[in-house]
């Protein structure tokens, strides 16, 4: 980056707090939330939930990080918790021998389940409640914009 640095208007430097503190305030509760009513993070969920959405219930362990923006080390970590409540398998992939795959078990199926209603009713509690229909539009539309700009600027 070159050229003088473009620093935030007094209603940018505001805009970005707020973005910033909400994102954090959101995620921080439904983590609470999961800990409390199905005794799981958010993370764990999350992984849950990608497993269980994908073909087979299977994702390789480096596609698994890159989906959530885990770090490899912060997955693997992950992962072998969640091995140690039975949620999930991981084993080799059968086309790259360095490669692990991970796996939901039906174990980690009826968490998921269990887990998911007190879930979406603390988002629908945290997000929908307090936006209207064109706020949520307005909402979607902004954060669809933001994850194409930083798409984008991430790309090789």
């Amino acid at each position: 980056m070159s050229g003088p640095t473009r620093w935030l208007t007094d209603d940018e430097q505001t805009t970005w707090r707020a973005f910033w503190t909400a994102g954090r305030l959101v995620d921080s509760a439904l983590d609470r939330q999961l800990t409390r009513t199905a005794d799981m993070g958010h993370a764990h969920y999350a992984i849950l939930v990608a497993l269980s959405e994908a073909d087979g219930g299977t994702v390789r362990m480096g596609d698994l990080a890159e989906f959530l923006q885990y770090s490899p080390s912060r997955l693997s970590h992950a992962v072998r918790r969640m091995e140690g409540n039975g949620w999930i398998l991981r084993r080799p992939c059968p086309t790259d021998g360095r490669g692990l795959l991970a796996a939901i078990t039906p174990a980690g199926r009826t968490a998921i389940r269990a887990a998911a209603p007190g879930h979406v009713e603390e988002v629908r509690s945290l997000l929908f409640d307090a936006l209207d229909e064109g706020q949520q539009a307005q909402l979607r539309e902004i954060c669809e914009t933001i994850v194409e700009r930083v798409a984008i600027a991430s790309s090789p």
